[in-house]
């Protein structure tokens, strides 16, 4: 799994503020705490899947248009994410993904209100 994962970090280095760390012991990659992407931990996930952060209207047409690279479990079925085989994604792709999932994250932040210091 690491190699797997290792292919995910070189293709998400030119990613503004990404870190590599874990998440619910897995590898993942993260912008300001917030999880981007991770390896799959849940049981019901193919092995070697990533879990990559985007909205549910993209990973609806992601599924329908691709359903041999992208897919949902019913445990994911409500978190803002799409599995991702990896043996079948190739680097263009994934890399284009990462970056969906990094603007996700982003636009997230971004609409966050901040806390008033009083």
């Amino acid at each position: 799994m690491a190699a797997t994962f290792d292919r995910v970090k070189k293709l998400a280095v030119k990613l503004s503020g990404v870190v590599v760390d874990t998440y619910f012991g897995m590898p993942a990659l993260k912008l300001d705490g917030q999880m981007v992407a991770c390896m799959a931990s849940h049981k019901s996930a193919e092995p070697n899947t990533l879990v990559v952060r985007i909205d549910f209207f993209e990973r609806d047409l992601r599924v329908a248009n691709e359903p041999d690279i992208y897919y949902v479990k019913p445990h994911y079925v409500n978190y803002s994410c799409v599995l991702t085989r990896l043996s079948r994604i190739d680097d263009a792709a994934l890399r284009e993904l990462l970056e969906s999932g990094w603007r996700f994250i982003s636009k997230k932040k971004k609409a966050r209100p901040r806390r008033s210091r009083s």
